[in-house]
């Protein structure tokens, strides 16, 4: 498509919000519609950069209401979709699983219900082709379940096996997708991504949560021994595997985006206290801005480390094998985790207005 219109669902959260800012900076004549219900995880204020771009349309509205999603569709003149919008905290999932069934599952199949209607039923009920599309859905390593410290990680063709209530309403999710395209031939294209970090990432997920703790000397909760690893990818590498899909990604197929980058959460949070650490060594400012801070400013951030009764069924390993991605798309992360973490504490410090903002709601 040389010009792409993009409805992009949950594009005032995490990944959805920094995919719209790569999309915007990198494709400055396309059209982006972002839609996003504005839940806790949702933050206006993160599109603040770009919203006065004439390019870009904010609606504040659900993706369960299939109708609006036509509208825009069809207003629009949308020719892309670029589905971030979950519930994906797992925590929250545990505790209160309603809101991600219907989100991650119903909202799903209400986006596809909308595009087939727009880009195939629509036009053949004219004696037209269907038009020209994609629907690319976001998914997660945690539809595959856990691995053991020796096992291989996971490639596309892994069996699904999901452990948390959040994990099952994506790898449902992730099944309607496919069914869609094998059913009724809506082009769709589907990526799992590894945990992500970076700028705009809400503050109760682990790498700002122990960046904003330091920050107001609260303690840095560790689940269990800590020992839990995941691959973590920087969020931009992100958006730049899901706009080579969206370019070269074959129709049908699944794709990895890994950061090729295991850690264990302890090692993690260690890293995160050192290098804050010598944030506060190098810039005695910091002190004037964060007066809670001590233990920080002390250079004992460590100090602050509490290991806490960990969660129920809480995976041990996820690790994601891009080889295909790789392969097909000549993906490859821009960002060593050294520089992408470098760049997340920064952005952090530097924007204390954003995620305060967030804590006192």
């Amino acid at each position: 498509m040389n010009q792409r219109n993009l409805l992009v669902t949950g594009g005032a959260g995490f990944i959805g919000v920094n995919f719209v800012h790569y999309w915007l900076g990198q494709h400055p004549n396309d059209k982006v519609i972002v839609l996003d219900a504005l839940t806790y995880a949702g933050n206006k204020a993160s599109l603040d950069p770009v919203i006065e771009n004439p390019n870009l349309t904010f609606v504040h509205g659900d993706i369960c209401n299939t109708e609006l999603v036509e509208s825009l569709l069809k207003d629009h003149s949308v020719n892309t979709l670029v589905h971030f919008a979950a519930e994906s905290h797992v925590d929250r999932s545990i505790t209160g699983p309603d809101a991600f069934i219907e989100t991650n599952i119903l909202g799903t199949y209400s986006l596809l219900k909308a595009a087939k209607k727009v880009w195939i039923d629509l036009p053949k009920e004219q004696g037209k082709e269907p038009l020209a599309h994609r629907f690319h859905h976001v998914s997660t390593d945690e539809v595959y379940g856990t691995l053991e410290p020796n096992d291989p990680p996971f490639k596309e063709n892994n069996p699904y096996e999901p452990n948390s209530p959040y994990s099952a309403s994506k790898a449902a999710s992730d099944h309607l997708v496919r069914a869609y395209h094998h059913t009724y031939g809506l082009q769709v294209t589907t990526s799992n991504c590894s945990n992500n970090y970076g700028p705009y990432h809400f503050p109760e997920k682990l790498i700002p949560l122990i960046i904003t703790n330091i920050l107001q000397d609260k303690p840095l909760p560790i689940y269990g021994d800590g020992q839990q690893i995941r691959d973590w990818l920087y969020v931009e590498d992100h958006a730049r595997g899901i706009e080579l899909v969206l370019d070269q990604g074959r129709v049908g197929e699944n794709y990895n985006i890994g950061g090729h980058n295991e850690w264990a959460n302890i090692d993690i949070v260690k890293l995160v206290c050192k290098l804050m650490n010598e944030a506060f060594e190098a810039d005695s400012n910091l002190a004037n801005k964060y007066i809670s801070a001590k233990s920080a400013i002390a250079g004992n951030a460590e100090q602050l480390i509490t290991f806490v009764t960990d969660r129920a069924g809480h995976d041990r390993r996820y690790a994601i094998d891009a080889t295909k991605t790789n392969n097909e798309l000549g993906y490859k992360p821009a960002e060593s985790f050294e520089t992408g973490i470098r760049k997340t504490i920064s952005w952090y410090l530097s924007n204390s207005t954003w995620w305060q903002g967030l804590l006192n709601n």
